[in-house]
């Protein structure tokens, strides 16, 4: 059994959420871009990592340093899909990386991600689509499965001060 830790909100000291994008994409936190196929997710995200690599602002927000993003796809080809993709919103493709899944697929609690943040200083890590990335033993629509993933990647999201953007693919109803 457990020893029980309580925090008492008086001991928090409250700070201030900031923004890649406000309202829409706070740094440190997880963000889930929701949508059908087709609908032009992908497209959009590319579009903000674009501007995010040469340090370009987006619309109605400040201008930030060039940042590195990881961005990772199990539904694109890297050569003939993503790299022109890239190159068409204008990206700076020195700085957008992918983790080599050649030899073993990723998860959202493999420790990769972690050392591929840490390595690159990425900013921004881009995992699409969601479901993809779940691990092979992972339920999405299981909370008591799929919370304890998303809080492991939340904490290296805080910790890293960085974006991470899920693109999530809804389920059709029948």
């Amino acid at each position: 059994m457990s020893e029980l830790q309580l925090i008492n909100m008086s001991d928090v000291e409250a700070t201030a959420v900031q923004w890649l994008w406000y309202p829409y994409i706070p740094f440190g936190k997880l963000t889930i871009m929701q949508g059908d196929p087709g609908e032009g997710k992908t497209h959009l995200i590319l579009a903000i990592a674009a501007l995010l690599t040469k340090g370009e602002a987006l619309p109605g927000a400040e201008p930030i340093q060039p940042a590195n993003v990881i961005y990772q796809t199990a539904e694109d080809g890297l050569s003939d899909t993503i790299k022109p993709r890239l190159e068409l919103v204008g990206a700076d493709c020195n700085r957008i990386l992918v983790i080599d899944e050649s030899k073993e697929m990723l998860s959202l609690s493999d420790e990769r991600i972690r050392e591929a943040i840490q390595k690159t200083d990425a900013k921004m890590l881009i995992l699409d689509p969601l479901q993809a990335y779940l691990g092979a033993n992972v339920d999405m629509h299981r909370a008591n499965e799929i919370r304890p993933v998303f809080h492991k990647l939340g904490q290296v999201a805080e910790e890293r001060r960085m974006y991470i953007r899920h693109s999530f693919i809804p389920q059709k109803k029948l």
